[in-house]
């Protein structure tokens, strides 16, 4: 046993030695792989930040100076300035023989497209009205149409008795216009009056049946592109019981695929029913008239550009160009006066980088210049720009006019004396915009929206089915203009390769699912043999 206990004791001791020594070993062996450890975390911190500027999640990381932003994608930076500061020379003295606006490289074949609604609606007496409808239209003038049109097609389908729209104030446009000071009234009653009952004003009965309130009257929120199946099955059976029943807001609350007839109905009412006030057409033809004259130098042809570069604009796509912190701060305050809190809510990101790949941020005045000099249009070029007021205009508009001093507004057009009765009603002063552009050789949008949108669709109307419209490719455009060292021939090449892609769009047919206002062909048009 003592020399048990003995034996046990020394055991004892060899361990309780042993351990120090194994945590001294330990340490001389973990520090290595601790340190390969924190070399791989860095490895993978550094991997998961260059990831995130890949997907444009490099938000808020611009202060690190030139290193973050040469880390971005191209196409992530606003640079137009320094190319077109580089290219200027070039494009000064480029000059295209013939000029662009006076060529056209589509070439129309087959049967010629024309207005035919007459042959596509039928006429019949109107059976008694199921009663009111009363609708308010919001938005700008082109949403304001939509839901006009839409109204009148609505109508059509309940066989309700339809009172000229309402018009919401804006936040946004803030024009207190009614229907009667944008739209002819009595023009667009009659015009419609063998297939849809429109009245100025609900009747005397029914008013006062609401106590003369129209807010009292029961409003059917709709639901966005609702079919007509909704309108019979659920509006129908309300009015048939109150005598009249309000929706508002009404934009866009028909479905686009719709009966035949009442497609045709929608043609009817944006394409000959609805023509603008009298004030304005007298004004928009003078303007145009004189676009025509001063277009000498190309036959009196002349190019119109719908410039969405307002400050509204600017602000609402999260976009920075040249600017400074002061335009950043004048940016953010825009964003809260009109959408109050909406850019901070939980959950929202604002990505300007990301935005500006994805081509959705609206081409300043300067790039628009250097795309349509690229295309063809040099300084003999006559062109309309429609727009509200431009964002810093005096420092914007510059490089356009440089490069376009033939460049005209409804400011340049007409006298302020002659403007002093839109002043204040945006709707209006797009009115004289949307005629003008109506009326040009080359229409070129740059930001897509309603203007764009309906005047491609009137185009193609007016203009036997195809309409020589300019949509400019912008996640090109971006990583274009993203090279500050790109030569003026292969930035011109891009350019014309562009235009060409745009001018084989201008022709098209309406899908199921898409805009009759945007695509009037083959419900509004018919097909008629070349002469």
């Amino acid at each position: 046993m003592p020399v048990a206990a003995a034996a046990a004791s020394m055991r004892g001791t060899e361990a309780a030695g042993a351990k120090p020594a194994a945590r001294r070993l330990g340490r001389v062996l973990l520090g290595p792989r601790r340190r390969r450890a924190a070399l791989l975390l860095l490895a993978l911190a550094y991997a998961a930040a260059m990831l995130m500027l890949a997907v444009g999640g490099g938000e808020g990381l611009g202060a690190a100076g030139g290193v973050v932003e040469a880390a971005l994608p191209p196409g992530s930076v606003y640079r137009s300035h320094l190319v077109f500061e580089r290219l200027l020379p070039e494009m000064r003295a480029f000059a295209s023989l013939p000029n662009a606006l006076v060529t056209s490289k589509y070439k129309k074949t087959g049967k010629r497209w024309k207005p035919c609604i007459s042959k596509k609606l039928t006429e019949s007496e109107l059976p008694s009205s199921n009663g009111f409808l009363v609708v308010e239209a919001n938005g700008g003038l082109n949403q304001q149409r939509i839901s006009i049109c839409d109204a009148i097609a609505v109508a059509r389908i309940l066989n309700a008795t339809l009172v000229t729209p309402a018009f919401h104030l804006n936040s946004v446009w803030r024009d207190s216009s009614k229907f009667g000071d944008i739209f002819d009234e009595d023009h667009f009653i009659e015009s419609l009056r063998k297939h849809v009952r429109v009245v100025k004003e609900l009747s005397e009965d029914v008013f006062l049946r609401f106590d003369y309130n129209i807010s009292a009257i029961p409003n059917m929120r709709t639901k966005a592109f609702s079919p007509p199946s909704y309108y019979l099955q659920q509006v129908l059976p309300k009015m048939l019981e109150l005598g009249a029943v309000r929706i508002a807001p009404f934009s866009n609350r028909l479905a686009h695929s719709v009966p035949s007839d009442v497609q045709a109905l929608r043609c009817l009412a944006n394409y000959e029913a609805l023509r603008f006030s009298e004030s304005i057409r007298i004004l928009a033809e003078n303007m145009v008239g004189q676009m025509i004259k001063r277009s000498s130098l190309t036959g009196g042809k002349y190019v119109s550009v719908h410039l969405r570069f307002e400050e509204d604009m600017v602000a609402f796509s999260c976009c920075t160009y040249d600017g400074d912190s002061k335009e950043s701060i004048a940016m953010e305050n825009a964003r809260e006066r009109s959408w109050r809190g909406k850019f901070h809510r939980p959950g929202r990101v604002i990505n300007p980088e990301a935005n500006r790949r994805n081509g959705r941020c609206p081409l300043s005045p300067l790039e628009v210049g250097m795309m349509l000099r690229g295309m063809g249009f040099d300084n003999t070029t006559s062109l309309y720009v429609a727009s509200g007021k431009i964002y810093n205009a005096e420092k914007y508009m510059n490089p356009l006019r440089q490069l376009f001093p033939l460049l005209q507004t409804k400011h340049t057009l007409a006298t302020p004396e002659e403007l002093a009765q839109f002043k204040g009603h945006s709707s209006r002063l797009a009115a004289l915009d949307y005629t003008v552009c109506l009326h040009s050789e080359v229409f070129v949008m740059t930001q897509g929206s309603n203007f764009p949108h309906f005047l491609m669709g009137h185009r193609r109307y007016m203009y036997g089915g195809h309409a020589k419209t300019i949509k400019p490719d912008k996640r090109k455009l971006v990583q274009l203009f993203d090279n500050p060292n790109i030569r003026w021939d292969r930035f011109k090449n891009h350019m014309q390769d562009m235009r060409r892609h745009s001018e084989t769009k201008g022709f098209g047919f309406r899908k199921p699912e898409e805009s009759i206002y945007n695509l009037p062909m083959p419900e509004c048009m018919c097909q008629q043999a070349e002469a």
